[in-house]
């Protein structure tokens, strides 16, 4: 159902930008059936915006404290965000 749905703005900082973090999140989403984006930031950190069952919202929020290999995440941040904001699929920004 279109209620269960949801989109979450993710903000995630320590060493997780020349990890692969990007295409990890990617891969991720996808296995989860979410849809969105994911982009580096200036400052280090990395930004996503993830849309999709509650549940599949949920469980990509747990790893994004795990990461991939070679990741060190010391804080995720979150915000609600508009369905609206959303993509149909998940790409990797710049």
């Amino acid at each position: 159902m279109a209620d269960d749905r949801k989109a979450t703005l993710v903000h995630i900082s320590g060493r997780v930008q020349g990890v692969s973090f990007r295409i990890w999140t990617k891969t991720q989403a996808q296995r989860f059936g979410l849809t969105g984006w994911v982009r580096n930031e200036d400052d280090g950190s990395v930004t996503a915006l993830i849309a999709g069952q509650d549940a599949a919202v949920s469980a990509m929020l747990e790893q994004f404290w795990n990461g991939p290999v070679g990741a060190s995440v010391s804080s995720v941040v979150t915000k609600q965000a508009s369905l609206d904001e959303a993509p149909s699929d998940f790409r990797i920004t710049s």
